[in-house]
């Protein structure tokens, strides 16, 4: 791993994983229960970490799920040798006792994983937040449970992404070059993932009940280490940020998002946004994000990224030399970038510790809000 980054706050990160096993059908494999991972990540005293040795990053099966479903050049045994496989965070660093700490939900890519944005939830936990990132079992390239269990992806979901496949995604194509109002884009994105894009709208509403489930969990086991009182933070990457989106229109709990360059499938039309979001995009995905920007009550905010690819809004930036595939912006650039971004939004709308984001557009990204429309107050 490349220049892994560094968390930026005043406190360590602590760690540990909890597994929701309920009686809600799996629907991708009929005749089975859903069960659903989590990671916890969050803030520990600096000296209550002294001596303790760091977790590891990745597990075997994890790079073995991200080599059949993404084609990722991992090797897997090279990475462990190299003493690279860690993490900077501690299995069940003892808690601050007596603090808590406002929620950020994430959910990771669809062929992705649990961890796969660790580094900004890492930096997040660092600076006093608790980041639960949620596993979608065989819709992520390996979900690990707590009883050993790993379920890999399903390779059909690939092919399902869009119906009839080429169809799908030669229009899909189409749009991310069209010219176009933000609304007009928004309602042609609409009737595009309506003809070819049923599988992905589907999986937002599974992914829907997948946070909330973990959630509960966490209001029942978590109330030492969480402050709810604060409300709930939604973010994602990829069709994790679009049930970010999702969770910010349908329920009231979550008081703000951020959406990492997912194109916003779903069900989504006709609803207005009342919670304060942040929308994280590469240049190609602009079009079919959209949404965002139309419908709302509250500011919302664009930060589109120079030289970046949809993929590479994750750790796997770090594990890969800068090409076409991954975007030329520099790992490191794109990290800070991303964790500013997050950090100044979450205080100001979590936390409430300013009135207004101080954001700044610079090389690497530019910055645009939109008002409230003024007809949706």
């Amino acid at each position: 791993m490349n220049n892994k980054p560094l968390p930026t706050g005043g406190y360590a990160v602590g760690t540990f994983t909890y597994t929701v096993y309920n009686d809600r059908d799996e629907i991708l494999v009929p005749g089975t229960k859903r069960s659903l991972s989590a990671r916890v990540y969050y803030p520990v005293l600096k000296e209550k970490v002294e001596g303790m040795g760091k977790v590891r990053y990745m597990s075997r099966n994890i790079a073995e799920g991200l080599k059949k479903s993404m084609h990722a050049p991992i090797d897997y045994d090279k990475f462990e040798a190299s003493g690279e496989n860690i993490s900077e965070c501690y299995q069940n660093a003892e808690r601050i006792p007596g603090v808590k700490f406002p929620l950020i939900i994430f959910s990771h890519g669809l062929c992705s994983y649990r961890e796969a944005n660790s580094f900004l939830c890492i930096d997040l936990a660092s600076h006093g937040y608790v980041v639960i990132s949620v596993g979608h079992p065989y819709d992520a390239s390996c979900t690990e449970l707590d009883d050993g269990t790993s379920i890999f992806f399903l390779k059909e979901l690939s092919k399902k992404q869009y119906d009839p496949f080429i169809s799908g995604a030669v229009n899909v194509m189409k749009l991310t070059k069209a010219k176009g109002t933000d609304r007009e884009l928004a309602e042609r994105f609409d009737e595009l993932q309506k003809k070819y894009c049923g599988m992905l709208r589907g999986r937002v509403s599974e992914w829907k009940k997948d946070t909330l489930a973990v959630v509960n969990n966490a209001k029942e086991n978590l109330t030492d280490l969480i402050d709810f009182d604060m409300g709930i933070a939604a973010a994602g990457h990829s069709l994790g940020g679009a049930t970010a989106f999702e969770l910010c229109l349908d329920y009231p709990e979550f008081v703000c998002g951020v959406n990492i360059d997912g194109a916003l499938f779903g069900n989504n039309k006709g609803k207005i946004l009342d919670k304060p979001f942040l929308q994280l995009s590469c240049k190609a995905n602009v079009n079919v994000q959209t949404r965002t920007y139309i419908d709302h009550k509250k500011p919302v905010y664009k930060a589109v990224f120079d030289k970046m690819q949809h993929a590479f809004f994750s750790d796997m930036k770090h594990m890969m030399k800068p090409s076409v595939i991954s975007g030329k912006l520099d790992p490191d650039v794109m990290h800070e970038n991303v964790c500013k971004l997050c950090l100044e939004f979450f205080d100001t709308y979590q936390k409430k510790t300013k009135e207004h984001p101080e954001f700044t557009s610079n090389e690497a990204v530019t910055i645009t809000e939109y008002e409230p429309d003024i007809s949706k107050k």
